[in-house]
């Protein structure tokens, strides 16, 4: 039997486009279609490079008998959570409200009119470890559903209560201060693993918004303790499996707490933030290792995960095909064993590799094979030696199948990776990475944003989807084009994000001035999401509080920046409570407490001195520092791009640096060293 999939545009659902299930696409007709019917709706949500959801389709959607039951007694919903991460933050947290616990494959069962009554993620098919079997919870919701029908609808409609009393009031907590950012890091201190980096235990991930907040908040204060936990916790990711080793790039976690395994897909907005972190550490500390990871992730994501109209697909798949098996299995295309290095390398050099990049007989992963890694105690080796060895390694694993690839388009995430691209193309002297960014921007333009500068959530193949843009599209692309424009001196970036950022002000803003997830005229869901704590992204309150913040810095608008301030109530009632989950509010407030500082840099573009002055405020340490730069703007805002341009005139006849922040500006400066020092750490 055909399903109602075939004609998606997110690569998850067309997966299921051929199982003998009759999905159906969130949407008016399926709920209509559950009304007609009598029975209840079986909502699925899951996500392209999910293990577990592949694992569920395999066992149980792509069974016949199965499907058949399925089709008989349910109306079937099928939910891309990255497309519809509204509907999934909704149901989420329902499943973890009454279960205690969530995660992918989501499997909720509703009544016609959306409200939840049984909850569950992935279900085997039979039953093991405590776990009931698909079929046993099918057939039990519907003897529920036909045998206790009062029960049922009592059941939901006390959730649904349950759920809109979870309404947030964080808007009249006040500004967060010193005092909240110093006791978010004493929290933070006692959740440290002092022996491997990171936070917590096993499962672990990678941190990247903490690091981000730990890293400012070392410059703004001098506090080596959270700059020594920044440095080892990179260390120890980037020397630890979950980085990969031969192609640059992280995986999405690790499956013990000493980042040895990895759960191996391959996500755009972790490589993002996590190659903008080790940006920002190299710019702290000049490490070598910091550089080196940062331009590999950079590389990695243009080169496996640029689309052909220059956005980034969401991910790669953990599972690929095994050789040998010809089974689709979790990181076969990562593994190696010391008989395949010697295949590949010889025995001299497959031994000093094995050496060098932790592979062992027994093997770190499974069946004898191991992640590679970079053991402390490894071999030295020299360059042009190690890079030999690193292209015969990964031109053989090219020759393996490949994971497959989630190629929509992701507006928020492409915010968050041109944010990250114009930044090391800067720093690191790439202008072919700035370009990537541009590239990625302007299809952010002309695909995802319409005459209105609404944003839609996805596109594939160039043709956007359809589903509207939520709070971290608009936080996330403004803090790309921001970024951008910092980096290429291109005013037209600033006045797209002040597009966004007027938008969220409009739309998603409550009268206390804490945000929504969706606007206020999207899709009413049984609840209105309202998170402003970090899952494995900025949330979209914080993220669009940090937009927020920056175009205020730019533009000196007193209505952006009592909106971003009003916002990060959040942290001040969060922040020294649960600092893990609220990383990127933690770095927010601290460009808040530190300005952010403000510098124009005035000369002519194809002067030198200009560039140096300019490279020099971007390398800057600042937390949060917004940098214009170009010709003087005059009074009537004619001759430049920025308003922070205006007025601003040449020292000498020589390009000039002012840096102004809490409405006092220093000396203007035409020295690289001065102007360095204005925007330095501060020290106690």
């Amino acid at each position: 039997m055909p399903n109602h999939l075939a004609n998606e545009t997110s690569p998850y659902l067309l997966q299921h486009a051929d199982n003998p299930v009759d999905w159906w696409p969130w949407s008016p007709e399926a709920f209509a279609e559950a009304r007609e019917r009598g029975v209840p709706v079986l909502l699925s949500v899951g996500y392209s490079s999910c293990h577990w959801c592949h694992v569920l389709a395999s066992e149980s959607f792509e069974d016949e008998s199965t499907a058949a039951f399925m089709n008989e007694h349910f109306v079937n919903v099928k939910v891309d959570r990255e497309e519809r991460p509204d509907i999934d933050a909704v149901y989420m947290e329902a499943v973890q409200a009454a279960t205690g616990q969530g995660g992918w494959p989501m499997t909720v069962f509703l009544t016609p009119d959306a409200e939840p009554f049984y909850f569950g993620t992935y279900f085997p098919p039979e039953p093991r470890h405590g776990m009931p079997s698909f079929m046993q919870v099918l057939e039990g919701v519907r003897t529920a559903w036909v045998g206790r029908p009062e029960e049922v609808a009592e059941v939901a409609q006390r959730i649904v209560r349950d759920l809109a009393g979870r309404q947030l009031d964080y808007g009249k907590a006040g500004v967060p201060g010193p005092e909240e950012l110093a006791g978010a890091l004493l929290g933070l201190t006692r959740e440290y693993d002092a022996v491997r980096g990171g936070f917590g235990g096993a499962p672990k991930f990678p941190p990247s918004m903490v690091l981000e907040f730990l890293l400012r908040h070392h410059a703004r204060t001098g506090s080596e303790g959270a700059l020594q936990m920044a440095v080892d916790t990179c260390e120890a990711m980037a020397r630890g499996g979950i980085y990969d080793q031969l192609g640059g790039g992280f995986a999405r976690y690790s499956v013990d707490r000493e980042w040895v395994v990895p759960h191996f897909e391959k996500m755009l907005y972790d490589n993002a933030l996590l190659c903008r972190v080790y940006a920002h550490l190299w710019r702290t500390t000049g490490s070598d290792l910091a550089r080196r990871v940062a331009l590999e992730t950079a590389d990695f994501m243009v080169r496996e995960l640029r689309t052909e109209q220059g956005g980034f697909a969401s991910a790669l798949d953990a599972d690929s095909e095994d050789p040998v098996s010809g089974k689709h299995v979790e990181g076969a295309y990562y593994a190696w064993t010391p008989e395949q290095f010697a295949e590949v390398l010889g025995e001299a050099d497959g031994a000093l590799a094995q050496a060098y990049f932790g592979v062992t007989q027994e093997g770190t992963f499974e069946h004898g094979s191991s992640v590679l890694q970079l053991p402390q105690d490894g071999p030295a080796l020299d360059a042009e030696r190690l890079a030999g060895i690193k292209e015969r390694l990964l031109a053989a694993r090219g020759l393996r199948p490949a994971p497959g690839r989630d190629d929509k388009v992701v507006a928020a995430w492409n915010g968050l990776a041109i944010a990250a691209l114009a930044e090391c193309g800067a720093y690191f002297e790439r202008p072919d990475l700035v370009e990537r960014a541009t590239e990625a921007a302007d299809l952010l333009v002309r695909v995802h944003m319409d005459g209105s500068a609404r944003l839609a959530r996805t596109s594939r193949d160039g043709r956007v989807g359809p589903n509207a843009g939520v709070l971290e599209d608009y936080g996330d692309v403004a803090e790309g084009f921001l970024a951008l424009a910092s980096v290429t001196g291109e005013g037209v970036w600033l006045e797209f994000a002040g597009f966004l950022v007027d938008l969220v002000m409009a739309r998603f803003a409550a009268e206390d001035g804490s945000l929504y997830d969706t606007a206020h005229d999207a899709e009413q869901l049984i609840r209105r999401p309202q998170d402003p704590t970090d899952t494995a992204a900025p949330s979209g309150w914080t993220a669009a509080a940090g937009a927020l913040l920056s175009y205020a810095a730019h533009t000196g608008s007193e209505p952006h920046r009592t909106a971003a301030e009003r916002a990060l109530g959040v942290v001040q009632a969060l922040g020294p409570r649960a600092p893990r989950f609220i990383g990127h509010g933690l770095a927010v407030a601290e460009a808040l407490v530190d300005g952010p500082r403000e510098v124009a840099v005035v000369g002519h573009p194809d002067d030198p001195a200009t560039a140096a002055l300019h490279r020099t405020a971007l390398l800057g340490t600042a937390p949060g520092a917004v940098v214009a730069v170009g010709l003087p703007r005059a009074e009537d805002g004619s001759g430049g791009e920025f308003p922070l341009l205006a007025e601003r005139t040449l020292v000498r006849d020589l390009p000039a640096a002012y840096v102004c922040r809490h409405f006092v500006c220093a000396r203007p400066t035409t020295e690289l060293v001065e102007l360095a020092d204005q925007l330095g750490a501060v020290r106690p």
